[in-house]
């Protein structure tokens, strides 16, 4: 089952479970997803990569938002912009640990024969590729200009 069908079931186990918190982030995943569907070029399709790129980017978004709901002291709106983000993020792949991505990225350098910190561009093209959903990327690109600069 791709994530647009396991999205669209667990919207009715929400519905019927009176999940309100749940619902309202697996509606929110789902009207992106059609957005995605049915824009230019998209030929009613939505590949599981593709999907997984919007909900980490609306991850994202929800914890910054709840970062902004936080500094201008509103923690209610703060706690349920987290609980969204909780929800979308069960159904990402499971987040490499630092160890995990340091073993991919010396992999990626290997590969790209990169030889120092002016390689990184080429690097991080693969990286990014390869580790999408898996590590955030600021991580990604903290820890190979970590590793690019040791060279």
């Amino acid at each position: 089952m791709n994530l647009f069908d396991r999205i669209s079931e667990d919207i009715k186990k929400a519905m019927l479970a009176r999940e309100k918190v749940r619902l309202e982030a697996l509606r929110g995943v789902k009207k992106e997803f059609l957005e995605a569907k049915t824009a230019k070029g998209a030929n009613g399709e939505l590949s599981d990569e593709t999907a997984v790129k919007i909900m980490v980017k609306m991850v994202k978004q929800r914890k910054e938002s709840a970062k902004i709901y936080e500094e201008n002291n509103r923690p209610e709106l703060a706690a349920n912009e987290l609980e969204e983000a909780a929800v979308i993020e069960e159904y990402l792949p499971k987040q490499l640990s630092g160890d995990e991505l340091e073993a991919e990225l010396k992999a990626v350098i290997a590969e790209t024969g990169a030889a120092g910190p002016k390689d990184m561009g080429k690097v991080m093209g693969v990286a990014t590729k390869r580790l999408a959903g898996r590590a955030e990327g600021k991580v990604v690109s903290a820890k190979v200009k970590e590793l690019l600069g040791s060279m």
